[in-house]
Parts: structure tokens; sequence; C-alpha cells
């Protein structure tokens, strides 16, 4: 006599129900990456779409700037804009003036924050609590407050109309203090000690252990601050008269004129303003995104 082995309903039943759920889990899985996905394509486009009108707007005539209806891809695309700045204005100057405030601001400004976080984040002192707290205060006033007690104190110390009076008071930031110490609170405690138990000094354990685990927070602070002294022009505006020691900003606005505006000149300068930024981006964003924080850590 033979036997055939059958599955039960209970089992087939089972089956079923299991691979419903796998295939309900994975069109679950599918529709929330589509719409995460669509969302940031949208919001992608929501901000890109600005900032193409801008760039192709400065490729327009100036005739063709205000034309009705407007249009977003130039008819006669022209780079007389970007001739007529260039020309107007000594831009090649404002480029070497501003190159060498933002490069010499952001390495201080990196140094300054680098060890003022691990500081603040290594060290157990009340009174680095406090300072802490008064570093975080400052973001809360805003920087006009700010601009006339940090002008008397610049032109006390005999820095006005210089370089130097534009870079110190930028070198110390709260949002770079912040970034540092939150990262360096993310590395045990026990590798500092072991280093201390090892016979490593307070500085070699900083400039070999902390400083090449803090790489990624370097490269993002600065880049934000390379940007952040590009584009300033409040305070270089107060500290500068000397059209020789003028920045990128300050050149940008020297060109525009008092009574009428050359939209297609000034939509060139800032388009050439645009470009040293978004090199530095390109060329140090796979550092910051693809950088492992945790390298260097064991469980």
């Amino acid at each position: 006599m033979t036997t055939t082995d059958m599955p039960s309903p209970v089992d087939a039943g089972g089956r079923a129900g299991s691979k419903k759920r796998r295939r309900g889990a994975a069109t679950g899985g599918l529709r929330q990456a589509v719409s995460a996905t669509t969302l940031l394509w949208i919001l992608a486009c929501l901000y890109g779409l600005p900032v193409l009108w801008f760039i192709l707007s400065s490729l327009k005539p100036a005739s063709d700037l205000f034309s009705y209806p407007l249009t977003l891809v130039p008819h006669n695309p022209t780079l007389s804009g970007f001739k007529a700045a260039w020309n107007s204005a000594n831009f090649s100057q404002y480029f070497i003036n501003t190159t060498i405030v933002c490069v010499i601001t952001t390495i201080l400004t990196v140094g300054v924050s680098c060890c003022t976080g691990y500081a603040l984040a290594k060290y157990d002192n009340k009174w680095l609590k406090v300072f802490f707290l008064c570093i975080l205060a400052t973001t809360m006033l805003p920087s006009e407050v700010m601009l006339a007690p940090e002008f008397l104190v610049v032109r006390d110390l005999g820095l006005y109309n210089s370089f130097a009076g534009i870079i110190l008071p930028a070198v110390l930031t709260a949002t770079g203090c912040f970034m540092f110490r939150q990262f360096f609170l993310t590395v045990p405690d026990e590798l500092v000690e072991a280093a201390r138990i090892d016979g490593a000094r307070e500085l070699s354990i900083f400039l070999r252990i902390m400083v090449p685990l803090s790489r990624p927070i370097m490269l993002t602070l600065a880049i934000l601050s390379f940007q952040w002294r590009w584009n300033d022009y409040i305070w270089p505006l107060l500290m500068l008269n000397d059209p020789n020691k003028f920045t990128v900003q300050i050149g940008i606005q020297s060109i525009v004129g008092a009574q009428n505006i050359n939209w297609s000149v000034l939509l060139g300068a800032s388009v050439i303003s645009m470009i040293p930024l978004i090199a530095i981006f390109l060329v140090f964003q796979r550092y910051v995104m693809g950088a492992d924080i945790n390298a260097g850590l064991k469980d």
C-alpha cells in the first residue's frame, strides 16, 4: 500500500499567508521608498529652479530680462554681462583679497574650534561648562547687535582697514565649537584613558588621535566657514575703505549704480562670485559624505 504526502490545509494556508505578508511588506517598502524619493525630487526642484533661473538669466541680454512673457531659456544667449562685469570692476584683485581672507580665516576657525571643542568635551570642569554656555548664548544675539562693540574694539586695536580686522573677529564661532564638542563626546573616554596609560601626553593624544578622527567635522566646518566669509558683506564694508582691499561682495555692490541698475552686469558678477564656492563643494563633498566618523573605534 502506498501513501502520498499531501500538505494539510493548515500548512497550505500558513504558506499562502506568509507569501502574502512578504509580498505586502515588499510593496509597502517600495511605496515608502518611492514616496521618499519623490518628495526629495520635489524639494530639489523647488530649491533648484530659482538658481537655474538666476544662472540662465545671466546669459540673457539686458533687453530680454523683463520682456513679457517671461522665459526660462534665453533666446539669444550672450556672455556680454560677464564681460562687462569683469571689466567694470577690479575682480581679479577682489578675488585675491577674498581668497586670502577666506583661507586664513578658515584655517584658524577650524583649528580654534577643534581645540575648544576637545577641551569642552573631554575635560570635566564647571568653569568650562559655564564658558560653553556663554559661547552658546552668543547665538541668541542678532549679528547686528555685535557690530558696534566689535567695530570699536577692532578700531582701538589699530586693525581698521586691514585684513586682520576682518579675520580675527570671525575666528571663534559658536557653531564650530558646538560641532566639535558634540563629536568628541561620541568618542569613548576609554580611548583617551588607554592612550594616557601608554604614556601619551595630552598634546599627543589630541594631535595623533582626536584630530584624525575629527576629519569629517573639520572638512564640514571648513566648507561652511569658507562660504560664510566669502559671502560676508556687512563686516568688510564697515572695516575697509581702501578699494584695493575690497572683497568680492563689496566689489559687486560697487558696480550697482545709485539710480539705474544694469541687471545683466549684476547677474553676471553674481554668477562669477558663485564659481569658487561651487568648485570647493564639488571637490570636498566626497570627503565629507563618504567619511566614516566612527573610524578607529571598536565596540
